[in-house]
């Protein structure tokens, strides 16, 4: 974080807690400067950015005072799905919205795309460079099934900040965070299994269960503390369910960290059924605070919980680099492993592999965390002012998404059609369910900073939702 970023969140900070009150004048920037001993041009930065995010303005020849503060949109409620094991549908809305990632036309407001342009991976453009100049014999080789034993070495590492305990053998490399997900559902389940998921959950696990002929039990979750524990207990004896997925860090799509003493009680759930848990970290490390929370995994006693992750998210999805941590599960993952993609690419294994060593990965880290933090803020900020007022808005403990609820008669897929005709495609909450609830909900990604193209983009969205509250 540079001294200006600290800065404006120290100041941001004073401001939520009420030690500057609404419409009160800020110190000068002088006194600023000697109070923190920084320079002007620093002051200034800092109040620029507190101006972007809305919670200062200046006046001319007066200074900078607190903005006016406005009411917070309120938190999801705790969802209401179907209860009973469903067939997976959305394929088309999901294909479309994938799709349009690809076009130079599109403005893509809802894909799960991070930021790939910062400065902080010129470090992996080198490291890929150098291994194809030095002609490592590996690049062209097949590799270790484990995956390379440099980036195990490396994952394992990485995760005693998540409170694991790994070693190199108890990580196998995958083709991304999706593959993670697909061996570890093979190494368990059987077309015509039930697979209980979070409430609103990521598409593409989803889809995967579609494609293995699975069905899905949906479970009631909240937007603060995650799934519902008595409504797991209740579906886990009325139903043979053979596994839970579930993304309890920096959930996608609705941001949540599952708090510590639900995570224990879940696993006691798990032991008591006997309860396979597939949990997808892939958005972990991007929490703003830090320690970053606990995985699952680092609670688990006896091997019941399968560890996905990768570093689509927090490095570039370009990679295809992703991991599992099977516990007692590790002989099946590895069978479903050979037989779906048999090995996973050695250049950017090895790439993202020295990229850690060599320490670039965590200050990378640190300026995304900062990064998505400052844009959560802004799009928030837009969010309020172009979206219709009776809207309820989650607030994300990290990543990069944001989940924006409507008034329940309000169709999200009726707003995607017509914001369509302007280039810009959003993703409709009913892809985030099995049975396609959700349709008054959307996705929104922050990954990128705020415009004035995307301000417009917001604005346009804005209007057409309002537009069809209107007519409703």
């Amino acid at each position: 974080m540079t001294r200006y970023q600290h800065l404006a969140e120290l100041l941001a900070q004073r401001i939520e807690q009420g030690l500057y009150q609404s419409g009160e004048r800020l110190p000068s920037v002088r006194a600023l400067s000697i109070e923190h001993g920084v320079s002007i041009s620093t002051v200034q930065q800092a109040y620029h950015l507190l101006e972007i995010r809305q919670l200062i303005m200046p006046q001319p020849r007066s200074g900078y005072f607190v903005a006016p503060r406005k009411a917070t949109p309120p938190v999801p409620a705790l969802t209401r799905p179907v209860q009973r094991p469903v067939d997976v549908t959305q394929w088309s809305s999901v294909l479309e919205l994938f799709n349009s990632r690809l076009s130079a036309t599109v403005c893509n407001l809802g894909g799960g795309m991070p930021d790939v342009s910062q400065s902080s991976l010129k470090p992996l453009w080198r490291s890929m460079s150098r291994l194809c100049q030095r002609q490592d014999p590996r690049l062209l080789n097949y590799g270790d099934m484990y995956g390379a034993s440099e980036l195990r070495e490396q994952v394992a590492r990485l995760a005693l900040d998540s409170g694991c305990q790994l070693t190199e053998d108890d990580i196998v490399i995958t083709t991304g965070c999706q593959e993670a997900l697909f061996v570890a559902v093979r190494s368990i389940c059987q077309s015509g299994d039930i697979v209980a998921v979070e409430s609103p959950t990521f598409p593409g696990t989803l889809q995967l269960l579609r494609g293995l002929g699975i069905k899905v039990i949906e479970i009631p979750t909240d937007a603060i503390s995650g799934i519902s524990l008595e409504a797991l207990a209740l579906a886990l004896e009325q139903w043979p369910i053979k596994t839970l997925l579930l993304v309890p860090n920096c959930n996608n799509p609705l941001g949540f960290f599952m708090p510590e003493p639900r995570k224990k009680v879940l696993l006691t759930l798990a032991q008591q059924y006997d309860l396979a848990i597939i949990e997808d970290d892939a958005y972990g490390e991007l929490a703003y605070d830090y320690p970053r929370p606990r995985t699952l995994k680092s609670f688990d006693s006896d091997g019941r919980v399968l560890l996905c992750s990768s570093f689509s998210k927090t490095i570039a999805p370009g990679l295809r680099v992703g991991w599992i941590a099977p516990g007692r599960y590790l002989e099946r993952v590895l069978h479903m492993k050979y037989i779906s993609t048999g090995y996973t690419v050695n250049h950017t294994q090895l790439a993202a592999a020295e990229f850690i060593a060599q320490g670039y990965y965590q200050p990378h880290m640190r300026r995304m965390r900062t990064i998505y933090k400052a844009n959560m803020d802004m799009f928030t900020c837009q969010v309020r002012e172009h979206f219709p007022c009776d809207i309820c808005v989650s607030r994300p403990q990290g990543g990069f998404l944001l989940w924006v609820e409507f008034p329940e008669s309000f169709d999200a897929l009726r707003l995607n059609a017509a914001v369509r005709l302007s280039g810009i495609q959003i993703a409709a909450g009913s892809l985030f369910s099995a049975a396609g609830k959700y349709r008054n909900c959307m996705r929104m990604n922050y990954a990128l900073p705020l415009t004035e193209e995307t301000q417009h983009v917001l604005s346009v969205v804005g209007k057409a939702a309002q537009q069809l509250l209107d007519e409703m």
